[in-house]
């Protein structure tokens, strides 16, 4: 047969299509998901009504929102304040991982009442082998359908279930409630936005940020690019994103058996019944599972906890990682397990206190000890006695308040000094965003300001006439600042001002097209001595007008 100057060519089969060999796939997984999980809890635990918007906080910005807060405008990553602005009905609460994992515990024990081999992704995600499942159930649909309904009743949580190859592949399958045909997993991710691969955990906010900037908007057109070029422009971290945008599993499907003697078994003399004596023996049970696998150049990405009451009954639990687990996030999950077991209720927790514990390897990698970076912000600084014991006492810090409560300090790139500084819990990665160091048109002239708050407080600005200044379509003053009235304490006399300096960022964004600009003023304060120097920032769309953005020494 002959082509026509005007008919395409044949094109090869894509490397992930049907016609990929059976042994080549990634094994099929059913993924159930409980939207906005993190809302969800917090919502049952202060017992709110699923009608009422509610809203989860971490740094004082939103990170979960229940569905009818998205209707009144709430959007993740906005901050507080704002979000109370759009609804001030919102409920708010703390972000609080413990509390996810113990009400989600309750969740993952109905579905392994269905199916076994239940492995928690995080709190909100489960992960279970399909194959055998859908034959006991008489299909995939049946097994489905007949999930849903048993977690809805005897968990009461709503939940979407999803089925396809490879757990990324699953989990936006879950995300849509649909069920992916064997073997067409490249087929569904093709369409969907290359965001979809900065998945909770993921920290691939950058990678995604890159690829969009460089024209790559779907996974399907990820997918095409060759897995040299993807080596040579993105390294390892792209390779991976790469494998999960064609199809395939995160790994290989021959994975490493860990050996028999890496599990590590402790017998609790006497049982283990409360939450707290069970913390303080993960901390010493982590360290020896994490320091055996680290011998042999081994990390885990697949925890097994299982333990045996004193009347025989046997608890158990997979915990599924992204990252390989240090000891500290062992001993965080077997705590969350703990708690889940202890707390569930509704008659389903033990009748004894554990006796037995164990911690198996279900999944290992090839890796290294991971060490605990301390005081040179990340130069790599010796472990001197003095730091360690400066590392246990705010990790014990940690333990009281919770890990938002102990943070340093991380220098991003930014325009205000809002932007420049970025808090980090203490213990996680402290690694500036990419293009700290590149120039910032805009960017506030040094010296930055020592205080800067989260919630700025408002502020009136006028004139000699006594009229709140305003700001032209040319970014100036409409009149000479003299006093600045800050809070209830009256009327300050305005010494010396510099600027105003116009901010024009994000002017894309639809919520961010207001025009801003920011002016230092040092005033003549009658409480104190010494003049007070404050950074002032004018926004257009906003009430009050002008707020205090910083303080200087």
């Amino acid at each position: 047969m002959s082509l026509s100057p005007n008919t395409p060519s044949p094109k090869p089969p894509s490397p992930q299509s049907s016609q990929t060999p059976q042994s080549s796939r990634s094994p099929r997984l059913l993924v159930l998901w409980c939207p906005d999980w993190p809302v969800a809890a917090a919502a049952a635990e202060a017992g709110l009504s699923v009608a009422e918007p509610a809203a989860v906080l971490a740094a004082n910005r939103i990170v979960a929102c229940s569905a009818v807060a998205r209707a009144a405008g709430i959007r993740r990553g906005m901050r507080r304040r704002e979000a109370q602005s759009r609804c001030p009905e919102l409920a708010v609460f703390a972000a609080d991982a413990d509390r996810d994992a113990r009400l989600f515990d309750t969740v993952a024990a109905a579905v392994e009442e269905l199916v076994v081999g239940v492995e928690v992704v995080r709190p909100g995600v489960v992960a279970v082998p399909v194959a055998g499942a859908s034959r006991y159930f008489g299909g995939e649909h049946r097994l489905l359908e007949r999930l849903v309904d048993h977690v809805s009743v005897q968990a009461g949580a709503e939940c979407q279930v999803g089925v396809s190859e490879g757990l990324f592949a699953a989990t936006l399958a879950a995300h849509r409630a649909r069920p992916v045909p064997a073997g067409t997993a490249a087929e569904f991710l093709a369409p969907l936005g290359v965001q979809e691969l900065d998945q909770p955990g993921s920290d691939r906010g950058e990678l995604v940020d890159l690829l969009r900037r460089l024209g790559i908007r779907t996974l399907g057109a990820f997918a095409q690019l060759t897995e040299r070029d993807v080596l040579a422009r993105f390294g390892a971290d792209g390779v991976l994103a790469h494998r999960l945008a064609s199809g395939r599993d995160e790994r290989p499907p021959g994975r490493r058996r860990p050996a028999p003697d890496l599990a590590v078994t402790e017998t609790c003399d006497p049982p283990l019944d409360r939450v707290d004596a069970a913390a303080f023996l993960a901390r010493t049970l982590a360290s020896r599972f994490h320091e055996g696998l680290a011998t042999r150049g081994l990390a885990c990405t697949r925890l097994g906890v299982h333990a045996t009451t004193e009347h025989g009954e046997e608890l158990g639990r997979s915990w599924r990682c992204a990252e390989p687990l240090t000891p500290d996030g062992i001993a965080d999950r077997v705590r969350w397990q703990f708690e889940g077991w202890l707390t569930r209720g509704r008659g389903r927790t033990p009748t004894s206190g554990v006796s037995v514990l164990r911690l198996e390897p279900e999944e290992t990698v090839e890796g290294s000890a991971l060490q605990l970076g301390l005081w040179a912000g990340g130069s790599g600084a010796e472990h001197t006695p003095e730091a360690d014991r400066a590392a246990r006492a705010l990790v014990h810090v940690q333990g009281l308040i919770g890990p938002e409560g102990v943070c340093t300090a991380v220098f991003d790139g930014g325009r205000g000094p809002a932007e420049q500084v970025r808090l980090v819990p203490w213990g996680d990665r402290r690694t500036p965003a990419e293009g700290h160091a590149a120039p910032w048109p805009q960017q506030l002239p040094s010296p930055s300001p020592a205080t800067v708050f989260d919630e700025p407080p408002p502020a009136v600005v006028a004139g000699e006439d006594g009229q709140q200044l305003d700001v032209t379509d040319r970014h100036r003053l409409t009149a000479w600042p003299w006093t600045v009235e800050l809070g209830d304490g009256g009327p300050c006399r305005v010494r010396n001002w510099a600027g105003p300096w116009p901010v024009t960022a994000r002017w894309w964004v639809p919520g961010d097209r207001g025009r801003c600009v920011r002016l230092q003023v040092v005033l003549e304060s009658g409480r104190q001595p010494q003049p007070v120097a404050v950074l002032l920032r004018w926004q257009e769309q906003g009430n009050p007008k002008w707020t205090v953005e910083g303080v200087y020494d």
